[in-house]
């Protein structure tokens, strides 16, 4: 063994290539589902009547309103953009918190939970039926977003049922 090889083993750069492959993967994978989750956002935006927003479904971070206008509840116009309002602020609330340390675990969580939440709250109004919507969102979970991908997709130009 040679002392001055910066390399403890050969084994330790090819584990260290494997690992940036791995990462450059994971973060292509990333933006290609980025990419997509923008398109439905966008698409299902100006097909269900909020096309004079919809350009915030391309907008990171702040895309998450998209999501919270598409499932807000109301009665008018107004009272659907004021409910979504309140539901991005208390998001990005947890978002700020979740950067304290260990009560930003339980802040994680949250978002975690908001976000299966009011996914299953789009399909249901996709779908039209309740039992359906909860087996779309226990497959998306179960292939890590890609059904909700390929079914966000096929809906993203119909009008809710629900």
């Amino acid at each position: 063994m040679n002392y001055y090889d910066p390399y403890y083993s050969d084994y330790d750069a090819v584990f260290g290539g494997f690992l940036l492959i791995f990462l450059l993967v994971c973060l292509v994978l990333a933006i290609i589902g980025y990419i997509i989750s923008s398109l439905i956002y966008f698409m299902a935006s100006k097909t269900n009547g909020f096309s004079d927003v919809a350009y915030i479904a391309w907008i990171p971070i702040i895309n998450v309103y998209s999501l919270f206008l598409l499932t807000a509840n109301g009665e008018d116009d107004a009272t659907v953009r004021a409910a979504a309002k309140k539901t991005t602020l208390i998001y990005a609330g947890l978002f700020i918190v979740s950067f304290v340390p260990l009560v930003g675990i339980i802040a994680s969580l949250a978002m975690l939970g908001y976000v299966i939440y009011y996914s299953y709250r789009l399909m249901y109004r996709w779908s039209g039926e309740s039992g359906k919507a909860i087996l779309y969102i226990i497959l998306s979970i179960i292939t890590g977003g890609l059904f909700f991908m390929i079914y966000g997709l096929m809906r993203m130009n119909r009008p809710f049922k629900v």
